[in-house]
């Protein structure tokens, strides 16, 4: 594919003022700081995705953390979730280590991309409606990026499922109606459409993106089907709980990354975080 074109969509999203709400938030975090992380710059604007621009296997988030991306510059880096996610990447084969502290901490991904369909940090976690589909074109050119290479995706949690869906429509995928529900486990085939994409969320074209957005949809044709898997998201309630537990999240991802064609390895791993 072409790199390129991946790294200006990143610095494209990096620069990104469209939601002043979020803008106003994230640079706020990033002046105040979090005590523990005093002696840090934050980056303090939107996170781009993560992961090699040849990826077969796409993980789609929810939004960064306000002390985490945020802060590190880079998606699930430096807080409890990306903890969990990074081990579980490291334990089936798909990390180069199971630990994410910082942009430039030497983790390398094998064939996977990580991403989410809000790019900026909001607060209590909790993106609007209207910033989710104002952030939307980013995602659907980020497909459309990937479009030669991408196999499956893993969808974190029902807000990233919602998000996610409208996108893949858009980017040349064809989405069932009524459309499937997230459940944990989940697995949904889409098939590919005549080139022409999607008509759900056209209101997310309207963002700073949406040119990105539409220049990604050209020539669609011969698209291959993509499989999407739904799993509850790596947030501190649900694995502190133990509602997703790291053989839940292991679980899913070798099945996704050998469906998107990944050498991957179910493997249990010894001490604390053995599931």
């Amino acid at each position: 594919m072409d790199t390129s074109a991946l790294t200006g969509l990143d610095q494209r999203i990096a620069e990104c003022r469209a939601c002043p709400r979020l803008v106003t938030w994230r640079e706020e975090v990033a002046r105040t700081k979090r005590a523990a992380f005093a002696d840090w710059t934050y980056w303090g604007r939107p996170v781009p995705g993560f992961g090699p621009p040849d990826a077969r296997l796409l993980i789609v988030g929810l939004a960064p953390a306000a002390h985490g991306g945020n802060r590190t510059g880079r998606m699930f880096t430096g807080d409890r979730s990306g903890d969990v996610l990074y081990q579980a990447l490291y334990d089936v084969g798909l990390a180069s280590q199971p630990t994410a502290v910082s942009a430039d901490d030497g983790l390398e991904l094998s064939g996977v991309r990580i991403t989410s369909p809000v790019h900026c940090a909001p607060p209590a976690n909790k993106p609007t409606p209207e910033e989710r589909n104002t952030c939307r074109p980013w995602l659907v050119r980020e497909l459309g990026l990937l479009r030669p290479t991408l196999r499956a995706v893993v969808v974190l949690g029902a807000f990233g499922w919602q998000a996610a869906l409208p996108a893949f429509s858009e980017a040349g995928w064809r989405v069932p109606r009524p459309r499937p529900a997230f459940t944990h486990g989940a697995r949904v085939t889409l098939d590919a459409t005549d080139g022409q994409g999607g008509r759900d969320g056209q209101d997310g074209r309207e963002g700073q993106g949406g040119q990105d957005a539409q220049d990604g949809l050209d020539g669609l044709d011969g698209l291959d089907g993509l499989t999407v898997f739904g799993c509850y998201h790596v947030s501190q309630r649900n694995t502190f709980t133990g509602r997703l537990t790291p053989a839940m999240l292991r679980e899913v991802l070798t099945t996704a990354a050998r469906t998107a064609g990944l050498p991957a390895e179910n493997v249990v791993p010894r001490g604390p975080h053995g599931g």
